[in-house]
């Protein structure tokens, strides 16, 4: 296939000229913000029909809810380990670099007006209140306004009905599995607009942030960007190698994903297509629908690592004493309030001050410091979450005996499999 016919290709092309565009003429690079916004809003109108028939044909089709609550203790028990290591992860890589020291910022009325939207919203934060927010007010209106954990608990209800209805739920089966081709198809077309996407984006963001904060705070952005390959290499490279997966098949596998999240900083313009990607790779069918829309809420690695690494880097750069108390502290606040960030932008910017808040020792007006350079990082965590994601359901797949562990091997092995040729004459 031409190379010009390659979607990542053609994604890459548009970043580049909507970099130009906004570097160029930024008065015209703040009016493409529609086209990235529009993207990002048709394929977010995906998500929930897609986690709805993906889970509901493939639970209901299991009909064992025993396997199901299996699947679900599995996924959350490596979903706290991972992101337990990356929280850890970054705050040694934080003090060891000490990206904020010899800043010494003094904190102004400015800089807590600069946050104050955020601060505000992130008093709303809190575990009752995203226990409560998992239920929807109305089954309907987790289809119409969907937040990903409200579907999933539709979906899971909704499959273990019509699991239990025997023969007289097979018709509706038959029409969850007919629509779910047919979303898949309109997920396929809607992909083909990610280069506009990625131009309008990065026009904007070029136009509105220029320069200045990547060169002002460019230590910060280096440190995070640098933490975060070496978690992808280091961490998830170990645990692929453990479940026999080569990690770079799975990031060339991904490719298309891969550079329309970095574009968008957003990793639901990709969960539709992520989770028809896993399921053709040969992951089961029950444990994407699973894993993948759960994983987008508890299994926020790049989330993590940009908590840890921003909370430690604004105490360094205010000279606030942080000592190891405080970082254990820090840690434990950061499992429980990273899982409430969702995959979408500007989220994990709430949480850091919903997080600084909590904790107390660090001020949280200290967050306007990196408030312009939070898009240009969200760009590395939200490709760690995108890989992180994936990864969960492959693991997940290989512990529960997949299937179709030979199109595993396939797809992901470490090893390429020899032609049928080759072995013969072997």
């Amino acid at each position: 296939m031409a190379l010009f016919r390659q979607l990542w290709f053609l994604v890459l092309v548009a970043m580049a000229a909507g970099i130009a565009v906004g570097r160029l003429d930024p008065s015209v690079g703040t009016q493409m913000k529609p086209l990235g916004d529009g993207f990002v809003a048709l394929m977010r109108m995906m998500i929930a029909p897609v986690i709805f028939c993906t889970v509901v044909h493939g639970v209901a089709g299991m009909n064992n809810a025993g396997r199901v609550g299996r699947v679900a203790g599995k996924a959350l028990l490596y979903f706290l380990a991972i992101t337990s290591i990356a929280l850890v992860f970054a705050l040694v890589a934080v003090n060891l670099v000490q990206p904020g020291a010899g800043m010494n910022i003094h904190l102004t009325p400015a800089n807590a007006n600069a946050v104050a939207s955020y601060t505000a919203e992130a008093a709303n934060q809190g575990v009752s209140a995203f226990l409560l927010g998992i239920i929807p007010t109305t089954f309907a209106s987790a289809l119409v306004q969907p937040n990903v954990l409200q579907v999933l608990l539709v979906s899971l209800l909704f499959a273990f009905a019509l699991g239990a209805s025997g023969e007289r739920g097979a018709p509706a089966f038959r029409l969850i599995e007919s629509l779910n081709a047919v979303f898949s198809r309109i997920v396929g077309y809607v992909m083909w607009a990610s280069p506009i996407g990625a131009f309008g984006a990065l026009a904007f963001t070029v136009a509105t942030f220029g320069l200045a904060p990547l060169i002002k705070l460019a230590g910060l952005i280096l440190e995070f960007y640098g933490v975060s390959a070496v978690f992808v290499a280091v961490v998830f490279g170990t645990v692929a190698g453990l479940s026999g997966v080569s990690l770079w098949r799975l990031l060339a596998y991904l490719r298309d994903e891969i550079v329309i999240v970095f574009a968008t900083t957003s990793t639901e313009t990709v969960l539709p297509r992520l989770m028809e990607k896993l399921k053709a790779a040969g992951c089961d069918e029950s444990i994407v629908g699973l894993v993948v829309p759960t994983g987008y809420s508890f299994n926020l690695d790049g989330t993590c690592l940009y908590l840890a690494t921003v909370a430690v880097f604004l105490a360094q750069a205010t000279n606030t004493p942080l000592d190891v108390g405080k970082q254990v502290a820090l840690v434990a606040v950061l499992l429980l309030t990273s899982k409430g960030a969702a995959g979408v932008p500007g989220a994990a910017f709430v949480v850091l001050a919903a997080t600084l808040g909590t904790v107390g020792a660090i001020p949280v007006a200290s967050v306007a410091l990196v408030l312009g350079i939070h898009r240009l990082m969200a760009e590395a965590l939200t490709f760690v979450n995108l890989i992180g994601n994936a990864l969960a359901a492959i693991v997940v797949c290989r512990w529960e005996g997949a299937p179709n562990a030979d199109r595993l091997a396939e797809t992901f092995g470490l090893r390429r499999p020899q032609p049928a040729i080759t072995r013969a004459a072997a």
